[in-house]
């Protein structure tokens, strides 16, 4: 059985904006998946949605198994009883997703006392722990976050992700707002503790290289809706679909000279998710259109080993297509 199954998952924000469509997602313990896409494609809702921390008046439809157990039909204190303890997230942001005027210690062990029934002495002796563990003195416990850098509040958050043992931990843009060496330690330290603990990751960011350099498999975002899965190494290197392979091309790559001065962006905006067009999402920045992209949407098909992509180009076990490599020389 798998740690965690999204089946045909569907959020609706209340005045009808559909931010999740039909998404279907599996992890195993110990695995590593990386959910990359632009800003609005879904990936934050995503992460809420698995914890079920979205605001009222959303429609969410489909399943949530974590452990075989749907969390969208759980009671609400069993909902209480699997965040933090079976399932925890880092969110977006460490710097405004702690609070000013308590000291980090105290925050760390709010989940411990309420979810492991410690005792005061107890919990700071764990906390003590945790923050060592996530390479801090646990001294550092009786600081202020501003008293803090920026990557020293991320590996704070971590430990509270920490706190009570969950087999699961969603990672929203952990790395956002530090500089790339501190993104560096970041994101070994997430890799040494998933490793260390067995634990499933999901890891959202925009940044395809961030994901294919730290996860295991690589689910493509646009629209609310996955358009392409895979290997993440493979993903990054040889996408299959349109969407995937122009945000590969958006970023230089070391060790190729040529990418500096090539990185391309994509025509036009993603679409209103209150709005959507008919047909695949992608049809109106999309380089290798056909007519009936403007009026059937793509199901995900078999890509390759092991590998799905969404787009009427792709046929089982096919690269990129005539057409398209006539398109991308043609841009180049």
């Amino acid at each position: 059985m798998s740690l965690l199954d999204v089946r045909n998952l569907e959020v609706t924000y209340p005045g009808g904006a559909a931010a999740v469509r039909g998404v279907d997602l599996s992890l195993a313990a110990g695995e590593k998946l990386g959910v990359a896409g632009e800003s609005g494609c879904g990936k934050s809702t995503l992460a809420l949605a698995l914890l079920r921390l979205l605001p009222p008046g959303t429609r969410i439809g489909g399943e949530i198994l974590l452990d075989g157990e749907d969390v969208l039909t759980m009671k609400w204190g069993r909902v209480r009883a699997v965040r933090w303890a079976g399932a925890s997230i880092v969110f977006q942001g460490a710097m405004h997703s702690l609070n000013a005027v308590h000291r980090i210690g105290d925050q760390i062990a709010e989940p411990i006392l309420l979810h492991r029934k410690a005792t005061p002495a107890g919990a700071r002796r764990k906390t003590g722990e945790l923050l060592e563990h996530v390479g801090l003195p646990a001294a550092r416990a009786n600081a202020y976050p501003h008293e803090l850098s920026g990557g020293q509040r991320q590996r704070v958050m971590i430990a509270m992700a920490l706190a009570c043992d969950p087999r699961l931990i969603v990672a929203d843009e952990p790395t956002t707002a530090l500089d790339v060496m501190i993104q560096a330690q970041i994101l070994r330290l997430i890799e040494r503790l998933v490793s260390d603990q067995d634990l499933g990751l999901i890891m959202i960011s925009h940044d395809l290289a961030v994901l294919a350099d730290t996860c295991d498999r690589l689910a493509v975002m646009y629209a609310g809706r996955v358009v392409e899965e895979g290997p993440a190494r493979q993903v990054y290197d040889d996408a299959r679909h349109p969407y995937g392979r122009a945000l590969s091309e958006a970023f230089p790559r070391i060790g190729d000279p040529a990418s500096r001065f090539a990185p391309r962006g994509l025509p036009g905006d993603p679409p209103d998710p209150a709005a959507l067009s008919s047909g695949c999402a992608f049809h109106p920045r999309c380089p290798v259109v056909l007519d009936v992209c403007a009026t059937e949407d793509q199901a995900l098909r078999e890509a390759g080993e092991r590998r799905r992509a969404a787009c009427v180009h792709v046929a089982p076990g096919s690269a990129v297509t005539e057409e398209e490599a006539d398109v991308r020389s043609s841009t180049s």
